[in-house]
């Protein structure tokens, strides 16, 4: 299982969705330590979609995902610990101080969150922090439902040692070769994710969470999750093992779970369309 693989900016940016031109804003928030934090805005209008991103990444990695929705929504995100803009700030990095960040962030957009939506390690703070900020719907792109003991350093540290060892424009240099093949946004979006962090903090997720006991394991939450829930998992090279996606696939009728055939865990990086689809398919049952 390869988790990471896939096929300092202005207040405002922007992007260009075909032909039109569009500006993302960046919000500045704290969080409940104090911690200043940036949140990141596309679209003027409509519901309010806010984004979770996975180790390794940052708020920028949903740029090409809010492209798709910004003419209908506004979408947010921001940087977790250890990443992006926050590299610096390396811990706490508890499931638990993640769900008092993602507070934070509910807090500073002011209005209801209508669909909460995150990714890999993103998603496990979806699944656990949505109720917490009384989101109205949850979307989680093969969230880390479960960690078994002993795999964490295999799945999540080893591959990434000798990247994080280089530093300053060798380190760029590297992350740009890492994913050579992704589309360009998503590889500028590694970049800013990747360029400061440390790997101490993608280790401290592990520790702090004491994932060797195997208190990572969210399958009970699942069981009679309290909110409209879309898991979408990977068809291949899944954070989700295949026992465990045959549990979810018998939970009540709020939880659908799609499978995308042929797509690895970075699924709304190379499988943009289809999340967008099901992402909008989700919406209309709602």
């Amino acid at each position: 299982m390869n988790p990471f693989r896939t096929a300092g900016v202005p207040n405002d940016h922007e992007f260009h969705p075909g032909s039109r031109v569009m500006k993302a804003t960046e919000i500045p928030f704290l969080m409940d330590d104090g911690v200043p934090n940036t949140l990141e805005c596309w679209g003027e209008r409509g519901p309010v979609m806010l984004c979770v991103h996975g180790i390794t990444s940052s708020r920028r990695s949903w740029e090409r995902l809010a492209r798709q929705f910004a003419s209908t929504h506004r979408i947010f995100a921001y940087d977790q610990r250890g990443h992006g803009d926050l590299a610096g700030v390396q811990g706490p990095m508890t499931l638990e101080q993640s769900c008092a960040d993602l507070e934070a962030a509910g807090r500073a957009i002011g209005a209801p969150v209508d669909l909460l939506l995150g990714h890999s390690w993103g998603g496990a703070v979806a699944l656990l922090g949505a109720p917490r900020i009384a989101a109205r719907s949850v979307v989680a792109l093969d969230p880390v439902i479960r960690v078994r003991p002993g795999s964490f350093s295999s799945d999540y540290i080893e591959e990434l040692r000798e990247l994080f060892v280089l530093e300053g424009e060798e380190r760029v240099r590297g992350i740009r070769r890492m994913y050579e093949d992704s589309d360009p946004a998503d590889r500028n979006a590694k970049v800013h994710a990747m360029r400061e962090m440390s790997i101490r903090a993608i280790e401290r997720i592990g520790t702090e969470n004491d994932v060797e006991s195997g208190s990572w394991d969210l399958r009970k939450l699942l069981s009679g999750y309290p909110l409209p829930l879309l898991l979408v998992a990977a068809g291949h090279d899944s954070v989700i093992e295949a026992g465990d996606l045959q549990e979810i696939g018998l939970q009540d009728s709020r939880v659908r779970l799609r499978i995308v055939s042929g797509a690895g865990h970075n699924i709304h990086r190379s499988h943009l369309d289809t999340v967008v689809a099901l992402i909008r398919a989700f919406e209309e049952t709602l």
